[in-house]
């Protein structure tokens, strides 16, 4: 698969040249940026730039799984170390040795783990779980995540030494809303590539009132919401129910949203607080009630904006249960679409 860093912005193409530059080298790359801004695409491009392009590029999600099975996931494990362990099992280092190993979200990986990484990034070593023996191994590292390290580290949950051997190179994206320019070439290149990829006929343009949006819109989630965002409109979601939603999104994160931008008949804030004052017929039960409701609906929506519709992400982030979510959902009658 071809990997592509689209955009024009001079942060953008500074990158690109950084992509260069590196991919030769193997030292350790930690690439920051918030969800959503294409980390995973730069650490595919450093593979596919770089010597070790016909070897294995292999992903871990360090913030998908619990402590023992991560470990056994990024170390494997030999027969007998725990129940279940019927047979010795390589981990994803060994898989990636003379290739590339993708740690996502590092900044999630507890620290008891980070001892042992750091272990592989200083003399490229370590010991299964259960084992005795040392398994050596040759993978480059590439790191990312949406934490901040250097506040992680002052609060005690990122290993300073860790740290330093992670980010011999740093590449830091940018999130959306401070390269806007990239929007439209953005939501042209997602147009095409959903079209091909879905067999989809027909022209498609954005309105001038949803174009102007986009350029005004925020954009918590980056490219991500983005390419949701155009996939939804591409396969026959309401334009004005998706604008509807991005000024939503815009009104409950306190970012102004000039009057044209509205679709018909929605209100603005103060006009709403102005009516809710003058209500004085409703219970102070039911107001509470109802601004419960809206807060929820809010940050319910601006999580999945942000995580592109993946509940479970979503979940994680308001920090609910997956279970609650969906019940949410349903008694605030918010659609379950699908993840693109």
């Amino acid at each position: 698969m071809e990997y592509l860093f689209i955009g024009k912005h001079p942060s953008i193409e500074k990158i690109r040249d950084l992509i260069a530059m590196v991919a030769e080298t193997a030292f350790s790359v930690l690439i920051i940026g918030e969800t959503g801004t294409g980390k995973e695409v730069v650490a595919r491009l450093l593979h596919q730039s770089s010597n070790r392009k016909s070897k294995v590029f292999v992903k871990v999600n360090c913030a998908a799984l619990p402590m023992n099975l991560l470990e056994s996931e990024l170390f494997g494990y030999e027969k007998g170390a725990f129940t279940g362990a019927d047979k010795s099992k390589p981990g994803k280092f060994e898989l990636a040795s003379r290739g590339v190993i993708f740690l996502d979200e590092i900044g999630d990986m507890p620290m008891t783990l980070q001892a042992k990484l750091l272990q592989v990034l200083q003399n490229g070593e370590f010991t299964r779980l259960g084992g005795t023996a040392d398994v050596k191994v040759n993978s480059w590292v590439i790191a990312a995540t949406n934490h901040d390290l250097d506040e992680d580290m002052a609060a005690g949950r990122f290993r300073e030494d860790l740290f330093y051997r992670l980010n011999i190179i740093k590449i830091e994206i940018p999130p959306l809303r401070e390269r806007r320019q990239d929007i439209p070439l953005l939501t042209k290149h997602f147009t095409k590539k959903f079209k091909r990829e879905y067999k989809i006929k027909g022209q498609f343009a954005l309105d001038e009132k949803l174009r102007k949006l986009f350029q005004l819109y925020h954009w918590p989630g980056n490219v991500r919401e983005l390419s949701s965002t155009v996939l939804r409109l591409l396969v026959g979601d309401d334009p004005e129910a998706v604008r509807s939603e991005l000024v939503e999104n815009m009104d409950a994160d306190g970012i102004p949203v000039p009057d044209e931008m509205r679709p018909a008949g929605q209100q603005d804030g103060a006009e709403k607080d102005k009516k809710g004052r003058e209500g004085d017929a409703l219970s102070l039960k039911a107001l509470t009630a109802d601004a419960t409701d809206y807060i929820e609906r809010r940050a319910i929506q601006h999580a999945l904006s942000m995580t592109g519709w993946n509940k479970r992400q979503a979940a994680k982030m308001l920090k609910i249960s997956y279970k609650t979510l969906f019940n949410k959902m349903d008694r605030l009658g918010l659609e379950k679409r699908p993840v693109p």
